[in-house]
């Protein structure tokens, strides 16, 4: 198992492959868009989808594709945005820290962007101020996701429902 980026979690890494087909092609742009929706499972772990979001781009890095050249946002709605709460409104909620807080900031280093949907957040009486300031606010999830393909990102799904 090699972790060629982010090794925060034992199922963030990449097993070694001899895989001879769709390695990286520098004519191509890797622009990914990773839509979060599934909520916080266990309170006190990092939430899985972002696990997979650092498991996906350590597969690209993998796959030969240089970091200068992988882009990727992750759109956050649903009941996922309770684990993108600043640490403040983590520990009201859950009574422990926010263990995801430090794994968006590692992941924001590396250029990921984040974005999380106003609309549910006014559906479900979250203020804004409650969550992590290095999140960006969108109108909705749906006007994300549509900016981003317009762009060139490809829509990836990592929830488990």
């Amino acid at each position: 198992m090699t972790y060629p980026v982010f090794d925060f979690d034992p199922w963030v890494g990449v097993v070694a492959s001899d895989a001879k087909v769709l390695k990286y092609n520098k004519k191509l742009d890797y622009k990914v868009v990773i839509d979060v929706t599934d909520g916080v499972q266990d309170s006190t772990s990092v939430m899985r989808t972002l696990a997979e979001v650092a498991r996906s781009y350590n597969l690209n890095i993998a796959n030969g594709v240089p970091q200068k050249k992988m882009k990727m946002a992750v759109v956050i709605h649903g009941g996922a945005i309770y684990g993108i709460l600043n640490d403040e409104a983590y520990q009201e909620k859950y009574g422990v820290p926010n263990p995801n807080r430090e794994v968006i900031d590692i992941l924001k280093k590396e250029g990921i962007e984040f974005y999380v949907c106003s609309q549910i957040l006014s559906f479900r009486n979250v203020p804004e101020e409650d969550m992590l300031k290095s999140i960006d606010i969108a109108v909705s999830a749906k006007t994300a996701l549509i900016s981003l393909d317009q762009m060139g990102y490809t829509y990836m799904n990592v929830n488990d429902n």
